[in-house]
């Protein structure tokens, strides 16, 4: 009995242990079946446990795309940069082992405080530490200064940066992004991402557990893809040259705005674009203005405007340029359109003589009278006024053209009124300098694969109209040119010895931004001129335009726009082998209009005959016989009629009778004798507190009352033009 109930014990000993195991072993199996199926205990992902134990990642930076110019000259590209790293562990061999040596050494270096480093350098608790400002996006050159110290624990960083190498060089063409080329802010570099944009690579494979490779083991490699490469039409030759000289306008007249494109009118292509105020886009902090104005503004372009309404007047058979006209002013229902000269105007003069002196009275009539409204509204489409080029650059404006009334018609054949974009009008005159074929602008010359060389997209010629025949753009061409060489042309300024400009000028009134009607006062206008050269086979077109400059009361708005456009095209054509040809000294001068040689020290009664001869109104102020002064001054341009005053030597002088005299010579009479003017009103001469003939010092006080010419009370003296003459002065 008692083995009996061992052996049953023992059968049920065995039995529990058995359901134990088949419970261990179910539980453990659920287990196993579970991790194989989720992959996961404890919520930590084996497989990921696996990967971080076992295998090793590494990413395969690619490259931003590079922008180029046109001769492959590099304008926007990605290189490394470096930030600097200071070690601090204490466990470190290489840590920074005297923080106050090392920031005294550092801080000259990278324009820091020497206790601000020294506090940072002195963290505790860290194993590494940034050092701030100015430590970020070191070039190679600042690196490689700094480890020349030799500092213990001073390391660095190495990040790719976008970086522009010509720095302020067609900045708002090409744009920037930010350092890390996380984000395309502007211009080219944003509205061209898509292409330049990189994508990241990486090399993935097994290690053991001190990372090192395992043999035999195959590497999985996702290759990066670099952006596409981007080949502008921009010359950097020309670019260059504009750059130069439009920063050296900058800094002498500070106008509100400037800019400036170079065209070739065959093809199209952008050669160069420029702004003021640019920036440097690797300081892009520092930007204040972010409008390229030459494709995202719109203003009343003055007279450059009557380049196409007299293109408009040939083509249509109405034009003939030795036809007689009233100049002065122009009565057009309740308003009156004014001559540049306070509407007094030239007399009865032929029309060719009209577009020379830019007068708006010529133009009015030409566009109510011969051409008509209806058919000037035509061609102001025809020639791509009423839409955008299409640039391949972003935000490019519409115009405004105003229509709607009769004086709308006679404004806008002279440029006010209506609004346009300067890449409008070098586009409408490439029609003018192309046999009457208009092009499309355009800057991107070819995007590529950086690995084939396979263009992605290309920029091509593109003939968008043809407003007018090769005739008419031909005898416009040359009746440009007059405005350049002839006595009465107000294009003087652009005269360049040696090559044939043909060109138009541009004084547009700007609307009051505080109030109705136009900003006045010397120098309170839009100053432009838009030019082709040479004009037998026009290789270029230059335009520029200068915005509100500061310039003295005896200088001219020319005179900025001037020094802009002559140093461009003449360099531009000498850079592209257009030899000048040679002109005789009669030919110079007939071109050139009178240019004033140095008198001083010379017998007064002889420069005051050769002087008259030539057709200046010459006045002597004081009695001796040296020219002890002169106004103007040497290598100024004249034409027949100026005023030039010679002062002879002693301290006493005679005042000369100047009723009638325009304020521009009353300040040459004022500068001569260094006299203190209070001038009230504005125009021409009607009173002078000293009388004729009485003794007059230098530095005495003079008062002069000016006044404009009559005229009806529904005159209107917004509509002005060229070279306005109203300065009003406090």
């Amino acid at each position: 009995m008692g083995t009996l109930n061992n052996i049953n014990k023992t059968n049920l000993r065995a039995v529990v242990l058995l359901i134990i195991f088949l419970l261990v072993f179910f539980l453990l199996a659920s287990r196993v079946a579970y991790i194989q199926v989720a992959k996961a205990v404890n919520e930590k992902d084996l497989e990921q446990l696996a990967d971080e134990r076992w295998s090793r990642t590494f990413t395969l930076e690619g490259k931003r795309g590079t922008i180029f110019d046109r001769s492959g000259n590099s304008l926007a590209e990605e290189i490394p940069s470096y930030t600097l790293v200071a070690i601090l562990d204490e466990n470190s061999s290489n840590r920074v082992d005297d923080p106050r040596l090392a920031a005294e050494k550092l801080a000259p270096i990278i324009d820091r405080n020497v206790d601000d480093l020294y506090r940072r350098l002195s963290t505790e608790g860290r194993f590494q530490v940034e050092l701030g400002i100015g430590t970020k996006n070191l070039s190679l050159e600042k690196k490689r200064e700094i480890e020349a110290l030799g500092l213990q624990g001073i390391t660095f960083r190495t990040e790719p940066r976008r970086y522009y190498p010509k720095q302020v060089f067609a900045s708002h063409v090409i744009g920037y992004t930010e350092r890390d080329m996380s984000t395309a802010r502007m211009g080219l570099e944003r509205s061209l991402d898509e292409y330049l944009v990189k994508e990241d690579g990486s090399v993935n494979y097994l290690s053991d557990r001190r990372g090192i490779r395992l043999p035999n083991m195959e590497e999985i490699v996702e290759v990066p893809k670099n952006g596409y490469e981007v080949f502008l039409t921009l010359d950097t030759n020309i670019q260059m040259a504009l750059e130069q000289v439009m920063t050296q306008v900058d800094e002498q007249y500070e106008p509100e705005r400037m800019m400036a494109i170079v065209a070739d009118p065959k093809s199209g292509e952008i050669l160069a674009m420029s702004n003021r105020p640019s920036f440097n886009p690797n300081f892009y902090e520092e930007i204040t203005n972010f409008i390229n104005y030459t494709v995202s503004s719109r203003f009343e372009p003055g007279s450059t405007m009557k380049i196409f309404t007299l293109a408009a007047a040939i083509e249509e058979g109405v034009y003939d340029g030795e036809e007689l006209f009233q100049s002065g002013s122009y009565q057009i229902g309740g308003r009156r359109i004014r001559d540049h000269n306070q509407g007094l105007g030239w007399g009865e003069i032929p029309f060719d003589e009209g577009f020379q002196r830019s007068s708006n009275v010529a133009f009015s009539k030409l566009s109510l009278e011969l051409l008509g409204p209806d058919r000037l509204y035509d061609y102001i489409e025809r020639f791509g006024f009423r839409e955008r080029t299409g640039i391949d650059l972003p935000n490019e404006a519409t115009s405004a053209i105003a229509d709607s009334y009769l004086i709308d018609a006679a404004t806008t054949a002279f440029g006010q009124g209506s609004a346009v974009t300067p890449i409008q009008q070098v586009q409408a005159m490439t029609a003018i300098a192309n046999e009457g074929k208009m092009v499309q602008p355009y800057i991107i010359d070819r995007i590529q694969n950086p690995y084939t060389g396979e263009v992605i997209k290309s920029g091509e010629t593109n003939v968008v109209g043809e407003p007018i025949s090769a005739e008419t753009a031909q005898q416009v061409l040359d009746l440009m040119e007059t405005v350049v060489t002839s006595s009465a042309g107000t294009g003087k300024p652009y005269y360049i010895e040696g090559f044939e400009i043909a060109g138009k000028t541009g004084t547009a009134e700007i609307s009051n931004p505080d109030g109705p009607g136009y900003l006045s006062g010397h120098g309170q206008y839009i100053y432009s001129f838009m030019g082709a050269a040479p004009k037998s086979d026009p290789q270029l077109i230059v335009y520029v335009a200068v915005d509100r400059p500061n310039i003295t009361i005896y200088e001219q708005g020319s005179a900025p726009v001037s020094q802009i456009f002559t140093t461009v095209m003449k360099h531009s054509l000498q850079y592209l082998n257009i030899s000048p040809r040679e002109t005789s000294k009669s030919e110079r001068m007939a071109d050139e209009g009178i240019i004033l040689e140095d008198y001083l020290g010379q017998g007064i009664d002889a420069v005051k005959a050769k002087l008259t001869s030539l057709g200046l109104d010459v006045h002597v102020i004081g009695s001796g016989g040296i020219v002890e002064q002169q106004i103007p001054r040497m290598g100024t341009t004249l034409i027949q009629g100026e005023k030039v005053l010679l002062r002879s030597d002693g301290e006493s002088f005679s005042m000369p009778e100047i009723l009638g005299w325009s304020l521009r010579d009353v300040m040459k009479l004022a500068n001569i004798l260094e006299l203190n003017v209070n001038l009230v009103g504005s125009g021409f001469v009607t009173h002078q507190s000293v009388p004729p003939n009485r003794s007059i010092s230098l530095g005495d006080y003079l008062g002069v009352e000016l006044a404009l010419p009559t005229r009806s009370e529904n005159e209107d003296e917004s509509l002005v033009g060229e070279e306005e003459e109203v300065v009003k002065i406090d």
